[in-house]
């Protein structure tokens, strides 16, 4: 007879079935790896646009339409871009070399300092609420300890963070005081992290428009 030994039919199928996932899987990691590619061309190309970016914002210097409001207290505005840094950090996953962080960070100024007389008993909470703003500042008490003295540098400290999350295929991009004393997180497509969209970044930088904001959803809470 040329039917198979039962013993003989049982390998093959079992071999046939090994066969079928291991191309699987095979498939499956070679997906991944192009996906950690992708995101990772997306980063280095905005890596060279911020830059790029950057070294012109620093000779023009311009006005910034952006108000930042502490309630109750003062508000930073008239502000010029001054000057900043984009930077990077590097690792590996799956055995690519890869970006794992890019950062562009840069400062808001205004030369005028803002004068603001307190009570003593408001000193605590408003130097507080200066230092969770990174303002700088300093305190001295006047009319015989009856108030106190702020001297309120109006310099926004502002960063913008991308961070690839290679498993979701996603870009974060957190923005730190750009236009607000917060952080925002969004969501990015990988793909929608193009150079219109890094050309929104800067308008919303400049105060310009939030067209940016509008581009991807706010993160979510992932514990």
């Amino acid at each position: 007879m040329s039917d198979m030994p039962p013993r003989l039919a049982l390998i093959e199928s079992l071999r046939t079935r090994a066969d079928a996932l291991r191309s699987a899987e095979r498939s499956r990691q070679c997906s991944a790896i192009e996906s950690i590619r992708g995101i990772d061309r997306r980063l280095r190309s905005a890596l060279r646009w911020l830059d790029d970016a950057l070294a012109q914002l620093e000779i023009i210097r311009p006005q910034v339409a952006h108000r930042f409001p502490l309630p109750g207290l003062v508000t930073i505005s008239a502000l010029r871009f001054e000057g900043g840094a984009v930077s990077c950090r590097r690792g590996r996953i799956a055995g690519e070399d890869v970006l794992e962080l890019v950062e562009w960070g840069y400062r808001l100024e205004n030369d005028a300092p803002i004068r603001l007389v307190l009570p003593p008993g408001d000193a605590r909470l408003a130097a507080g609420m200066l230092r969770g703003a990174q303002l700088e500042y300093s305190y001295r008490p006047e009319g015989g300890g009856r108030s106190g003295v702020f001297t309120i540098a109006q310099t926004v400290t502002a960063s913008v963070r991308l961070c690839p999350d290679f498993e979701r295929g996603l870009v974060i991009v957190a923005l730190a005081n750009v236009d607000r004393f917060e952080t925002v997180t969004l969501e990015f497509a990988a793909e929608a992290l193009c150079e219109p969209a890094l050309e929104d970044l800067v308008r919303l930088i400049l105060g310009e428009s939030d067209a940016f904001l509008k581009r991807a959803p706010l993160a979510r809470c992932r514990r």
